[in-house]
């Protein structure tokens, strides 16, 4: 991946180093993961996030920066990296995790990062055609719990939009930091508690939704947002009409936030969001306290942690070893 070698994929289960031969990467122990159109697979197809996986393969556009035809992707990826790391992303190795179907990715390798991408649904192979691997790409689906490297390899952890949709945040949050490399970032950011968010409808539909198997939940929200957003559109004007909508309506627009989208851009944002926020299986929030501890504990510094679109946006660094433990640890 350009001058220098991309850290090595390890197995999860062994953390030994994997050797690729015969279309696979193969550990030492025995255990064998299949590459597959340029893919890594170091999980099976089906988990909790099935979903996420059919809605990025449906949606797998919609919010891309090069199809909406505005920067809304690199302005929230560069106000969680900072301006130090953004400027510096041509020479750093960036293990982007929960890709989708590549929002991250377009403006990560756009800004000339070497770029791992994984993701644990098959939303991978939606990344993988619009960004296909090569010189500066990978992908692999994996487990975020249980990630194919070695500890301290990347010099940019990059999770958003991911962290509250898995098992345990902070069990999440700590997995992704082991991976960061001594001086490097990691950046994530997580949905924050909003009084909004519980007094909505989609906290109870979200019971029926979540269960639905993909070919029958992509049609379902499909026909809620269809016959919904219309009346969204009509109140846009009134702020004090469409919060009273939003308690009734499950479904998400973006008419007052995003007023230079089209009709049909709207309509697929809506489509995307509404079926995100109600398939989704897990969905916790923080507060930022609580990110700020999580990092704190596991000994991060220059812990920045603030709020942005998505709730709280925060970026640490990993300590470098201290000069004496590092002339020790190289004379062994």
């Amino acid at each position: 991946m350009s001058e220098r070698e991309a850290p090595p994929w390890s197995c999860p289960h062994h953390h030994e180093k994997l050797i690729e031969e015969g279309g696979e990467l193969r550990c030492p122990q025995q255990e064998r993961f299949p590459i597959e159109g340029g893919i890594a697979r170091f999980v099976p197809r089906s988990s909790y996030a099935t979903a996420f996986g059919a809605q990025w393969k449906r949606y797998r556009r919609t919010q891309l920066d090069s199809f909406t035809g505005f920067p809304l992707s690199q302005e929230r990826a560069r106000a969680v990296l900072g301006e130090a790391v953004w400027s510096r992303l041509p020479a750093l190795d960036v293990l982007e995790c929960g890709c989708g179907a590549g929002r991250f990715t377009e403006v990560l390798l756009a800004a000339g990062a070497r770029v791992t991408s994984i993701d644990l649904s098959d939303a991978v192979e939606a990344n993988a055609e619009g960004f296909p691997p090569g010189a500066r790409h990978r992908i692999a689906q994996a487990d975020i719990r249980r990630l194919p490297f070695a500890p301290r390899s990347f010099d940019v952890v990059f999770c958003l939009g991911v962290v509250q949709h898995t098992p345990s945040p902070e069990e999440t949050i700590a997995s992704l930091y082991e991976h960061v490399a001594p001086g490097g970032i990691l950046a994530i950011d997580h949905y924050s508690h909003s009084l909004s968010w519980y007094t909505k409808s989609a906290l109870p539909l979200r019971y029926w939704f979540r269960r639905l198997p993909p070919e029958r939940g992509l049609p379902a929200v499909e026909r809620l947002v269809d016959g919904l957003l219309p009346l969204h559109r009509a109140v846009a004007r009134w702020g004090w009409a469409q919060a009273i909508l939003s308690r009734f309506s499950p479904v998400l627009c973006y008419y007052r936030k995003f007023p230079q989208f089209s009709e049909a851009l709207h309509r697929e944002w809506a489509l995307l969001d509404t079926h995100d926020s109600l398939t989704c299986w897990y969905r916790h929030s923080r507060s930022r306290r609580a990110i700020e501890t999580a990092l704190g504990r596991l000994g991060a510094e220059e812990i920045v942690c603030g709020y942005g679109e998505n709730g709280i946006i925060a970026r640490a660094r990993r300590p470098r070893p201290a000069a004496g433990a590092r002339r020790a640890s190289e004379t062994g």
